[in-house]
C-alpha cells in the first residue's frame, strides 16, 4: 500500500469532537504555549486547534501526555504517523540495547509507550488510521516493547553466567523461553488501553542453562522480573498491565510452565474454552521458533477433525447470558458493556471462534487469529452468508472504535459506556457524534443486530443459561471474574460470589480426580445454572455449595453423577437439601456411590413397604451373594442404602421422627437376623442357632441414624452338647460382632455394644438360657432390670425367642422392694450426673431432666408395678408411658408431660443424629438444618425451641423425685 507521507495534522479528518464546555480549548492553548517555550517556531492552524480542543475536552489522559512532554505534540503532528511510529520503535531499540540497568530500561519503555499511545490516539480520533490499522499498530508496538524486556533479562542472565545462548546478540533465539500473546494481543487486535494476556512456557530440553541451574526457578524468576518491567507504575507510568491467568490452572501452577507439563495438561484436562483461546495464541517474544513449534504440536488439541457438539455447547457457555435468547430486545445504551454485554464484541468473537472449532480441524484455512479475517473465511467456505459477514464486520469495527474512545478518556481498561446522562453526552461528542440521541440509536441498532446473529447461531444448541438464574450472566471460563456474574450470584443468594466463581473454575480445571473427565466438565458446564439455582434456594447457599465442593473432592468420578443430576431435577433439589442441611449425610453420600442409584430408584420413594417386605428384601439381597465375604459386603450396601433412604425421608418430611426410629430399628434387626443366619451357616458346626436379644434403643424401636446396637446373645443346647457350647458360642458371637462391625471394602455397618450382658465386660459374650434366667433372678442389679424392660428378641429360632421373651416377662413381674428400687435409681441418676452431667442444652440425653430421666421414670414405674399390672410392660418408652397412664399408675397430667417430653427429645435427637457429627451449635449450624429442626418440632424460631427445651427439662426434672420413690 502506498503510504501518504504528509504530516499527521494535514491528514486529520474534521470530526465533531465538540468542546462545548470550553475546557478543551483552554488545555490546547496551554499545551501550545508550553510547546512554544521549547520550539518558538511551532504553530497550528485553527482547524488543528479545534481538533486538539475536542481531543483534550474528552481525554484528560491525552492532555496529560502532552503536559509531561510538550514536544510530543509537535513531533506527532508534524510527522507522518507511519514515520513517527517507525522512529519511536527504532529509538527504543537503541535505548533498550544501551540500557545499563533495569530501571533505565523501564524508563525508556514507558516513554516509548506514551509516544505510541499519543500517536495512535490522534491517528484514530482524526480518522487517519482505520480500526484495523490502529489495532495492528498497537500490537506491533507491544511486540517490540515486550521483546526488548525479554532480551534485556536474558542478556542479564547471560552476564551472570546462568544462561548461554547460541547468539549473544540475540539471546532470545534458541532460549527455549516461549512468550505467547493471547486474546486480542495474539490476534494483532490489541485495544487502546488493553492488558496483555500472556502464557509463558519453557522448553527444558533446549534451554541453554548453566550447570546447576534449575529450569523452573530460573524461568519463574524471569517472568516475575518481566512483569515488574512491564507493569510496575513509576513516575513515567507503566508499559502494560500484564495478565498471566490464561495459563493452565493458574490457581495452582507457577508463572512459567514447562512445555512437557503444558502438553500433559492440555491433553488430559484442557477445557474447551482453552481450546478456543488457543485459536488466537501467537509467539510474541522470546524464542519465536520454539513457540511456533509448541503451537504446532498443540494443534491436534485445538483443531480436532471430529468434534462433539457438546464441546460447542461448552464453548457457548462462556457467553452465559440469558439475553442471547429471543424476546429480550431492548438494550439500554447507558452503562452498557461493549465487550461482554448483549450484542457486544465478545459475541462477535465467539461467533467466529465456535465455528472455527467446528470446522477448522477439517478446513485448515479457517485457522486464522483475526476476527475480521475469520468472518471473511467463514463466508468463503459457506459457513455464513456475505450479509452476516458484512453486518458483523461493520459492527466489530464500530464497537472496537467506541471501545478505544472509552479507553482514551483516562487510559483505563474499561468497556462500559457512561451510565450518567451528562457523562454519556460528553462521551458521545468525543466519539464524533453531534448529539447523544443519534449515538444511542446507532449503538442500539448495532448491538441488536449482533445479538440477532449470535442468537441464531446457537438457537439449536442446549439452552445453557437457565431463567432461574435471574437473567444475568453466569460466566466461569476465562481468566478474570465477570462482574455481571458476581452480580447474578449475589442475587441468587450467595454471600461470597468470588468464592463461588473460584470453586466452579477449580472444578473445570480438574483439580479433583472426579473432574478430570472432559465429558464430565462439559456436562457440568451445561447444568451449572440449575445447580447453582438449587443451592441458591437453600438457607445458606455458600455452605451448601462448599459442602458439595468437598463432596466432589471425595468421589472418584462425577460423570454419572452429573448425568443423573442433569436428567433428574428433583434429585438435584434433594441433593441441594442434603448439602445444605445434613453435612453428615453428604459425607456418607460421597463415600457410598451406590446410594446415588438407590436415591434415583423409582421404587425408593414409592408406597412404604410393610415390615415383612423390608425383612424379605434385605434378607434376599444379602443371601443372594454366593461367598461369605460377599454377603458381608452386601449387608453393608443394603444396610447403608436403607438407612440413607430413611434419613432422606425424614429430612424431606415424608416420615416423622417416631417413624424414622421404627424404620432404622427395622433395618438393623433385619440385617442382624440375616447375618446371624450367614454366620450360623458357616460356623454353626451342627450346634443350634442362638437368639440375639436387642437392648436399648434397638429393643425399644427408637434407633437413630447413628445409633450403636446393644445386643445380648443367648443360646440353649441339649445336655450332650453342653460341654462344647461355651467356647462354640463365644466364637460364634465374635464372628457375628465382626460380621456387623468390621470394615470391609463396602465400609462399616454397626458398632456393637455387648456391655448389657450378664456380668458386663467380665461375663462371657454369649450366655446360656438357664444361666441368663438365673442371673437375672438372683444376681442382676436394679439398673440391669431397668435395661431389661427394653429387651426384645430379634433373631434366632422362633421357639427359643418365645421362651426367652417369657423368661424376661417373668423376671420383670417378680415382686420387688419399691423403696430400694427407687433408691437404686436415684443413686444411678446421681452418678450419671456426676460423670456425664452437662450444661449444653443440646445434649438431649444427659441434660438434667433430659431423655435419661424420662426413660428412668418409665422403666422404674414398669418394674415397680409389673407384678400387679404385667400389661404395662413395653420396650418403647412412649408406648410404656401411655400404658402407665391407661393403667392408672401415672397421673394423666404427669404422663402427658412425660410423653410430650419423650416426643420432643426424640424429634430433636433424630434430626441431630441424622444431620450432624459432634456437638451441635445453633449459631454455627447450617440455616437449613435449623429450618428442619423447627419444622419437625413445630417451633417458629430457634429461641422458642431452646425455651421449650428448657421448660421441658425443668418439668421432667421436677417430676423425677416425685415419681421415683
Amino acid at each position: 500500500m502506498q503510504l501518504d507521507h504528509a504530516a499527521l495534522r494535514n491528514r486529520l479528518t474534521p470530526t465533531p469532537l465538540d468542546d462545548v464546555e470550553g475546557s478543551g480549548r483552554q488545555r490546547a492553548d496551554r499545551a501550545v504555549a508550553a510547546l512554544k517555550a521549547a520550539r518558538p517556531e511551532a504553530t497550528f492552524d485553527d482547524r488543528t486547534l479545534a481538533f486538539l480542543s475536542g481531543v483534550f475536552a474528552g481525554s484528560h489522559y491525552l492532555f496529560g501526555l502532552v503536559e509531561r512532554n510538550p514536544e510530543r505534540l509537535f513531533e506527532t503532528l508534524e510527522t507522518s504517523p507511519e514515520a513517527r511510529f517507525d522512529a519511536v520503535l527504532a529509538r527504543i531499540a537503541d535505548e533498550a540495547a544501551a540500557a545499563a540497568s533495569q530501571r533505565e530500561l523501564m524508563t525508556a519503555l514507558r516513554v516509548a509507550k506514551a509516544d505510541i499511545a499519543f500517536l495512535v490516539a490522534l491517528a484514530d480520533l482524526g480518522e487517519v488510521w482505520s480500526v484495523d490499522e490502529v489495532t495492528l499498530r498497537l500490537t506491533d508496538a507491544a511486540d517490540a516493547l515486550v521483546g526488548h524486556a525479554v532480551r534485556f533479562l536474558l542478556a542479564r542472565a547471560m552476564e551472570a553466567r546462568k544462561f548461554f545462548p547460541p547468539d549473544h546478540t540475540r539471546p532470545e533465539e534458541g532460549s527455549g523461553f516461549i512468550v505467547l500473546g493471547m486474546g486480542k494481543y495474539g490476534a494483532h487486535e490489541l485495544n487502546y488501553s488493553s492488558d496483555i494476556d500472556l502464557i509463558i512456557f519453557y522448553d527444558r530440553e533446549i534451554a541453554p542453562l548453566g550447570d546447576g541451574i534449575e529450569a523452573q526457578p530460573f524461568f519463574v524468576r524471569l517472568v516475575r522480573d518481566l512483569v515488574t518491567i512491564l507493569q510496575e507504575r513509576t513516575a513515567d507510568g507503566y508499559v502494560f498491565r500484564t495478565d498471566l491467568r490464561l495459563r493452565p490452572d493458574p490457581g495452582s501452577t507457577q508463572a512459567a510452565i514447562s512445555t512437557d507439563a503444558a502438553f500433559r495438561y492440555y491433553e488430559s484436562l484442557g477445557q474447551n474454552w482453552e481450546r478456543a483461546a488457543m485459536i488466537k495464541a501467537r509467539p510474541v517474544a522470546g524464542d519465536i521458533a520454539a513457540g511456533d513449534a509448541f503451537l504446532k504440536s498443540l494443534s491436534p488439541y485445538v483443531w480436532r477433525k471430529y468434534l462433539d457438539y457438546n464441546a460447542i455447547s461448552d464453548i457457548h457457555a462462556m457467553k452465559r447470558q440469558i439475553h442471547a435468547a429471543k424476546g429480550h430486545e431492548k438494550i439500554a445504551v447507558a452503562g452498557h458493556n461493549l465487550k461482554l454485554g448483549r450484542g457486544g464484541i465478545r459475541e462477535i468473537e465467539f461467533f467466529v471462534q465456535s465455528q472455527q472449532l467446528i470446522a477448522g480441524g477439517r478446513q485448515p484455512p479457517l485457522r486464522t487469529r483475526r476476527t475480521i479475517t475469520g468472518l471473511k473465511l467463514l463466508t468463503d467456505y459457506e459457513w455464513i452468508t456475505p450479509e452476516v459477514r458484512d453486518d458483523l464486520s461493520d459492527a466489530y469495527r464500530t464497537l472496537r472504535r467506541m471501545e478505544h474512545r472509552l479507553q482514551m478518556v483516562a487510559d483505563q481498561q474499561t468497556h462500559s459506556l457512561p451510565a450518567q446522562p451528562a457523562e454519556l453526552e460528553r462521551f458521545a461528542r468525543f466519539a464524533g457524534y453531534a448529539d447523544v440521541a443519534r449515538f444511542e440509536r446507532d449503538m442500539r441498532s448495532t448491538m441488536m443486530m449482533v445479538q440477532e446473529h449470535y442468537a441464531a447461531l446457537f438457537e439449536k444448541t442446549p439452552q445453557l443459561t437457565a431463567p432461574q438464574a435471574g437473567g444475568g450472566n453466569l460466566v466461569f471460563a476465562g481468566d478474570v471474574e465477570d462482574p455481571a456474574t458476581l452480580t447474578t450470584l449475589a442475587a441468587m443468594g450467595f454471600k461470597n460470589p468470588s468464592g463461588v466463581i473460584g470453586m466452579v473454575k477449580g472444578w473445570h480445571y480438574g483439580r479433583y480426580p472426579a473432574m478430570r473427565s472432559a465429558r464430565a466438565r462439559e456436562i457440568l458446564t451445561e447444568f451449572t445454572p440449575p445447580l447453582l439455582e438449587a443451592f441458591g434456594k437453600t438457607g445458606d447457599p455458600d455452605l451448601a455449595l462448599s459442602t458439595f465442593d468437598r463432596f466432589l473432592g471425595e468421589v472418584p468420578t462425577a460423570l454419572q453423577l452429573f448425568s443423573m443430576l442433569r436428567a433428574n431435577p428433583t434429585f438435584l433439589q434433594l441433593l441441594a437439601q442434603i448439602m445444605g442441611s445434613a453435612p453428615r449425610l453428604a459425607r456418607i453420600l460421597s463415600r457410598r456411590r451406590r446410594i446415588m442409584e438407590a436415591l434415583l430408584d423409582p421404587d425408593g420413594f414409592g408406597e412404604a413397604p410393610t415390615p415383612e417386605e423390608v425383612r424379605d428384601h434385605i434378607r434376599r439381597d444379602i443371601l443372594a451373594a454366593e461367598t461369605y465375604d460377599d454377603r458381608l459386603d452386601r449387608a453393608r450396601v443394603v444396610g447403608q442404602e436403607r438407612m440413607f433412604l430413611a434419613g432422606v425421608e425424614l429430612l424431606s418430611g415424608r416420615i416423622d421422627p417416631r417413624e424414622a426410629g421404627e424404620s432404622y430399628s427395622l433395618i438393623a434387626e433385619s440385617v442382624i437376623e440375616a447375618l446371624l443366619d450367614v454366620v450360623q451357616e458357616r460356623y454353626g458346626n451342627g450346634m443350634p442357632a442362638p437368639v440375639v436379644l436387642a437392648m436399648g434403643k434397638l429393643g425399644g424401636r427408637e434407633t437413630t441414624a447413628s445409633s450403636d446396637v446393644d445386643l445380648i446373645v443367648v443360646y440353649d443346647v441339649p445336655q450332650e452338647k453342653m460341654q462344647a457350647a461355651p467356647q462354640h458360642y463365644a466364637r460364634l458371637t465374635q464372628r457375628l460382632i465382626s460380621a456387623l462391625s468390621a470394615p470391609t471394602p463396602e465400609g462399616e455397618l454397626y458398632a456393637v455394644d455387648m456391655r448389657l450382658r450378664p456380668s458386663g465386660k467380665a461375663g462371657p459374650v454369649a450366655v446360656r438360657l438357664d444361666g441368663f434366667l438365673s442371673y437375672q433372678k438372683n444376681e442382676a442389679w436394679t439398673w440391669e432390670h431397668l435395661a431389661l424392660t427394653r429387651a426384645r428378641p430379634i433373631a434366632g429360632p422362633p421357639e427359643l425367642r418365645e421362651r426367652l421373651s417369657g423368661m424376661i416377662r417373668d423376671v420383670l413381674t417378680l415382686p420387688r422392694d419399691r423403696a430400694k428400687t427407687a433408691a437404686d435409681v436415684l443413686e444411678m441418676r446421681a452418678l450419671i450426673e456426676k460423670e456425664k452431667g452437662t450444661r449444653d442444652l443440646w445434649q438431649i440425653k444427659t441434660f438434667n431432666g433430659g431423655l435419661i430421666d424420662v426413660e428412668f421414670i418409665a422403666q422404674f414405674l414398669q418394674v415397680a408395678h409389673a407384678e400387679r399390672l404385667p400389661d404395662i410392660l413395653d420396650q418403647n418408652t412412649e408406648a410404656a408411658l401411655r400404658k402407665l397412664v391407661a393403667a392408672g399408675v401415672l397421673d394423666p397430667e404427669d404422663g402427658g408431660r412425660l410423653i410430650h417430653a419423650a416426643e420432643l427429645y426424640n424429634e430433636v435427637s433424630q434430626i441431630l443424629r441424622l444431620c450432624t457429627e459432634g456437638a451441635f451449635n445453633p449459631a454455627a449450624a447450617p440455616c437449613d438444618l435449623i429450618e428442619v429442626l423447627l419444622h419437625v418440632t413445630g417451633e417458629p424460631d430457634i429461641a422458642r425451641l431452646e425455651g421449650r427445651l428448657r421448660d421441658t427439662y425443668a418439668e421432667v426434672a421436677a417430676l423425677f423425685p416425685k415419681l421415683v420413690l
